[in-house]
């Protein structure tokens, strides 16, 4: 075989390697989290056979809209399989339909402020943030919440849609930046 052919068969062979690899990762709910929201690595979609509960870190796949466009725009949220054209977010559910939420210096939660939910005008790049208006999560959907001081989360894009839950967001192998 000409040194040429060795280098298509080992190329091709990487990219069975590789499209295999993907595959197994998809269909067994697995994905890998590039963004400093939690931590970096490969986590695992786990089925969630109950309804979503306030403190479940979950992913979600966002609807298209004017947040979903602005995330894409900025480079917030990668591209993925999700509908809307994004990867799936990993959040933690902090309130639930019929919850009252007040945005302002920081994220007020039935009266109760929530910890690290800093308001910030400006993105880690200069550019203006435009905080949600607050009100009562309606039915059907949930309010989200990452630690991350940069998060982008419903502090700026308000409740999401429930029915966008995959499951519950596990940590297989994870290291922090």
């Amino acid at each position: 075989m000409t040194r040429q052919g060795r280098a298509l068969v080992i190329i091709g062979a990487g990219a069975i390697l590789l499209g295999s690899m993907a595959a197994v990762f998809a269909w067994g709910g697995y994905r890998v989290n590039f963004t400093p929201s939690y931590p970096l690595g490969l986590w695992q979609i786990e089925t969630l056979d109950r309804p979503v509960a306030v403190g479940d870190r979950v992913f979600i796949c966002p609807p298209s809209g004017p947040a979903v466009d602005l995330a894409r725009e900025r480079f917030y949220l990668p591209r993925g399989l999700c509908p809307a054209g994004t990867a799936p977010l990993i959040k933690t559910v902090v309130a639930l339909a019929g919850q009252s939420i007040r945005v302002e210096n920081q994220v007020i939660i039935d009266d109760v402020p929530l910890a690290a939910s800093t308001v910030h005008a400006l993105d880690a790049k200069g550019r203006p943030m435009t905080p949600w208006t607050g009100g009562v999560v309606p039915e059907g959907e949930v309010f989200l919440h990452s630690d991350f001081v940069g998060s982008y989360d419903s502090r700026y894009f308000g409740p999401l849609p429930a029915a966008g839950v995959l499951g519950l967001a596990q940590e297989i192998i994870t290291f922090a930046p």
